[in-house]
């Protein structure tokens, strides 16, 4: 075994005795303290970096068991994933079919054709989004988002 392995087993092994006799909260149960207390309208201006260090240290309790449960129940590639792609995976309410412009918008007949579509479709993903009205499309996705989309309608 190396060196860098060895010391870096010491360090882990150090570090899981350190948070086991601590009795610190997982990184699960502080995100779901935080959703729990976000709901409930408790944080005030306090961030997640700021409830972290102060509701998840050492002497920290666990989050409501429902909170706790809904974050165990969940399966564990789905937290693994980056916030944006599992936000994108299960969308919070329904949603309705994307709405696309029928043509360019005369306010930008001074810009060139494809800073006039792009603008176009822009201002109209901002209302959908607003309507919650997107298709369940991200403005640019793998395989044709809601840009690709609007552009091609516009283009025809």
């Amino acid at each position: 075994m190396s060196f860098h392995a060895k010391l870096f087993c010491a360090v882990a092994m150090s570090a899981l005795a350190a948070t086991s006799s601590a009795q610190a909260l997982t990184p699960q149960e502080c995100s779901a303290k935080y959703q729990a207390a976000k709901t409930a309208g408790t944080l005030g201006d306090q961030k997640w970096n700021d409830f972290r260090k102060a509701q998840c240290g050492a002497d920290a309790t666990a989050a409501p068991a429902a909170a706790s449960a809904a974050a165990s129940a969940a399966p564990k590639e789905a937290t693994a994933r980056p916030r944006r792609e599992a936000a994108a995976a299960a969308p919070t309410a329904a949603q309705g079919p994307a709405v696309f412009p029928s043509a360019v918008d005369p306010k930008y007949a001074k810009e060139t054709a494809s800073r006039a579509r792009m603008q176009t479709c822009a201002a109209q993903w901002k209302l959908n989004k607003a309507a919650n009205t997107t298709g369940g499309l991200r403005w640019i996705q793998k395989g044709g988002g809601y840009w690709s989309e609007c552009n091609k309608k516009l283009k025809a």
